[in-house]
């Protein structure tokens, strides 16, 4: 009998929702009509989602409709949502892992209510200090999971090494034909540079590594991440979300600067006609939409937050890594590895 995927979703999270979350599971049922194996838990304001499902021609038979009467803003702090939270799409849809059977949930509501509320509803795995956001981002051989991206600002080796056991765990599930290759970012590649925490890290994860969980490849530095040598980067919060940011805001001037240069002049606009597939091509490889959604580790049970801003296009992005991250049996593959460091304390 084949295993069905349950994914839960807050409707109501994120900009111009619930129509982009309803579009964008439009857009993973349509594009994959020769599947069979999902279904859809999606919490919100009833009334509205079937007024959406109706005018867009959702296939109803893939989605069950769990009505919620509140939502949670952009604007809350975690410690005011959370006291009248459980009304709340958000509060519904991760509680759906305990309450509905779900395997997953995906919300592109408040990032810091999410995962306190994820943290209250699912708990940590035994084991975890500290739960980490993990995200996808290109390399030039592929794709590389990297966390810490702004859970924790500060951890100590413990937690860098339950990254790597977690971050390993993630590459494995979404790319089981790969080996996952750890590396912590650093200042410099060489063994003498970095803090007292990378310096205690890295002799623990060389001789963690003799367990076959992953492959440690040392230290690497920022101007590294995308040569793809390394596939699982690992750091703390502080470092990892500046990383990012300023990853995202380089990919953002590369593609408007260059549209600016080729639309400037009549000559300009000539050689766009010429180069036309290329520069598309260029375009689509940056295209942040395709690498939405940050997943949530260390938890009983998978939660992927998707960018708030995004549209119909990144949220069906989101959708399909909740479908490879239960299709993957990511908890399975973070607890086998996280058994290694608990057997090692024994």
């Amino acid at each position: 009998m084949v295993k069905i995927i349950n994914i839960a979703i807050d409707a109501m999270g994120g900009e111009n929702s619930p129509l982009k979350n309803l579009e964008g599971i439009k857009l993973f049922i349509d594009k994959n009509k020769k599947i069979d194996d999902y279904f859809f838990q999606i919490y919100g304001n009833q009334s509205e989602i079937e007024k959406i499902i109706k005018e867009k021609q959702i296939d109803i038979k893939k989605i069950k409709i769990f009505n919620t009467s509140t939502v949670i803003s952009d604007e809350e702090t975690p410690l005011a949502a959370i006291k009248n939270s459980k009304s709340s799409s958000m509060w519904n849809s991760i509680n759906a892992q305990i309450s509905n059977n779900a395997d997953i949930s995906l919300s592109a509501g408040n990032t810091g209510v999410l995962f306190v509320i994820s943290r209250m509803i699912l708990k940590t795995i035994n084991g975890v200090s500290k739960p980490a956001l993990a995200g996808l981002w290109p390399n030039k051989k592929g794709m590389n999971v990297v966390l810490d991206l702004g859970a924790n600002i500060e951890c100590d080796e413990k937690n860098l090494v339950d990254f790597s056991e977690m971050g390993s765990a993630l590459f494995k599930a979404l790319y089981p034909q790969e080996n996952p290759i750890v590396a912590l970012l650093n200042i410099g590649s060489e063994e003498i540079k970095g803090t007292e925490t990378l310096k205690k890290a890295n002799i623990l994860l060389k001789q963690i590594s003799k367990k076959g969980d992953f492959i440690f490849n040392g230290y690497i530095e920022g101007n590294k991440i995308t040569e793809g040598n390394s596939n699982v980067i690992v750091t703390d919060g502080f470092t990892g979300n500046v990383a990012l940011k300023t990853a995202e805001g380089t990919a953002k001037f590369l593609t408007d600067s260059l549209k600016e240069s080729l639309t400037k002049n009549f000559y300009s606009k000539i050689s766009l006609i010429f180069s036309y597939f290329s520069l598309k091509s260029f375009k689509n490889k940056l295209d942040p939409r395709k690498f939405n959604g940050a997943i949530f580790l260390g938890l009983n049970g998978p939660v992927v937050k998707s960018h708030g801003g995004t549209d119909s296009l990144g949220f069906y992005y989101s959708i399909d890594l909740c479908y490879k991250i239960v299709k993957g049996n990511l908890l399975e593959q973070i607890r086998n590895n996280l058994n290694h460091l608990n057997n090692d304390k024994r």
